[in-house]
């Protein structure tokens, strides 16, 4: 893990830059793929995942049988976990739906506006050595709280070609059972495109690694709407004196574990701290299962030692973290200065693994520095607002004449016809 002591404004830059692949490489490589996917459907994903799973698939959806033994699989423990997990993600995003007034813009003249739930949406759950049974809490409740009335599912299959049981029995509880056994790149085309066995959706969600988060803007820009560019996952942590460092250290290795091409931060106004900070993360890394990935993450990762708390909270603001924790006993007063943050766990015992699993906020959120325009998923992210306006004929006498001097400044004249025909209608009477 790097350290760097007050570096100058001029080089944060080039310090907020996230470690990424060969771009040409890499947009090459998913063009080919979801090219393959659309013109040859389900033969291109058996060939992907045969080259970069080695699993030699002979079906795609996964079937009725394997839910109901994945149910049996999975520890009585774990689902009493899941389950508080589902009760407070379900009530934080139950609170989220609102019920629009109508608005009397002047007489005459209503306007409101109506949720409406995307019909067919797509969810991405990353497989791999670490299956994120979390994530399909995260976007399948919204999901079933919107009312979209399709949801699929793609997660990729483990080398004995089969899908975690904690994964099937998830998506059995938030009531999703279009389950599909295809991952990588290849899944979001299929999602995107549609192949004989996987239905074409309108929206896709989930996070991914750079592959998958390049398929997703692949299939974006053609015509497929997607949740946010939700690549590998990042930690800012902004520590003072009072800060605790064992925990922080624990909270940097959580998500170092993710993978080698996760980012971590840790920004603090006192040189001791970080030093101390720093000990610990290589003291409490011996212990890991997933220690060579949180090694090499941490290659990829900066301590950085700043004048003030401010200055930490305006680098912070420039790289604009998928997670931003503020250990400090003053932490609720100092994040009335952060504007650009995924999601934001405050003080020395909010750690970020709560809000990844049960706190009940979405850990779906933008990452590479997204956070400065995008907000993570949440029940709004699976509805599209459609408005609506009655206008009656006092409503027309009142807004016509403004509405028809507009439209002949615009010299859209029939524009301005619409409404003086209801006008001389109106004086007809």
């Amino acid at each position: 893990m790097k350290t760097y002591k007050n570096p100058n404004k001029n080089k944060w830059t080039e310090l907020i830059k996230r470690p990424v692949i060969d771009q040409v490489k890499l947009y090459k490589t998913v063009t080919a793929i979801a090219q393959d996917v659309a013109t040859i459907g389900d033969k291109a994903l058996f060939k992907y995942t045969k080259k970069f799973d080695d699993v030699s698939l002979n079906k795609l959806e996964v079937c009725e049988k394997e839910i109901e033994s994945a149910i049996s699989q999975t520890p009585q423990s774990l689902k009493e976990a899941i389950n508080i997990a589902f009760n407070n993600i379900k009530a934080f995003h139950k609170a989220q739906q609102n019920i629009e007034t109508i608005i009397e813009t002047m007489p005459g003249v209503r306007c409101w506006r109506k949720s409406v739930a995307i019909e067919k949406v797509g969810l991405y759950i990353p497989g791999g050595t670490a299956p994120l049974f979390s994530t399909i809490l995260m976007l399948g409740i919204p999901a079933q709280i919107a009312g979209c009335k399709e949801i699929i599912l793609c997660t990729p299959p483990n080398k004995n070609n089969t899908i975690n049981p904690i994964i099937l029995y998830t998506a059995q509880l938030v009531g999703i059972t279009k389950i599909f056994s295809i991952g990588g790149a290849q899944a979001i085309a299929a999602m995107g495109f549609g192949t004989e066995s996987i239905p074409k959706v309108y929206k896709i969600f989930g996070p991914g690694n750079q592959y998958v988060t390049k398929a997703k803007e692949y299939v974006q820009q053609n015509g497929i709407a997607i949740d946010m560019p939700a690549g590998p996952s990042e930690l800012l942590i902004i520590a003072d004196k009072t800060c605790n460092p064992s925990f922080v250290a624990s909270d940097l290795l959580s998500q170092a574990e993710h993978g080698e091409d996760s980012q971590v931060i840790l920004l603090s106004d006192s040189e001791k701290i970080i030093e101390t900070c720093i000990s610990e993360v290589y003291y409490q890394i011996e212990r890991l299962t997933r220690k060579e990935a949180a090694i090499k993450s941490l290659k990829n990762s900066k301590a950085i030692n700043l004048k003030n708390i401010q200055k930490c909270i305006e680098f912070s603001n420039r790289y604009a973290p998928e997670h931003l924790i503020i250990a400090s006993e003053k932490a609720i007063k100092l994040s009335d200065g952060i504007v650009n943050a995924g999601s934001v766990f405050l003080g020395n015992y909010s750690c970020e693994s709560v809000g990844d699993y049960a706190s009940g906020t979405n850990h779906t959120l933008p990452t590479n520095g997204y956070a400065k325009n995008y907000s993570g998923v949440s029940v709004d992210s699976f509805v599209k607002k459609i408005t609506y306006q009655e206008i009656n004929k006092q409503g027309i006498l009142n807004v016509g004449k403004a509405v028809e001097v507009m439209a002949e400044a615009e010299k859209l004249f029939a524009h301005k016809n619409a409404v003086t025909l209801r006008l001389k209608d109106i004086q007809n009477d």
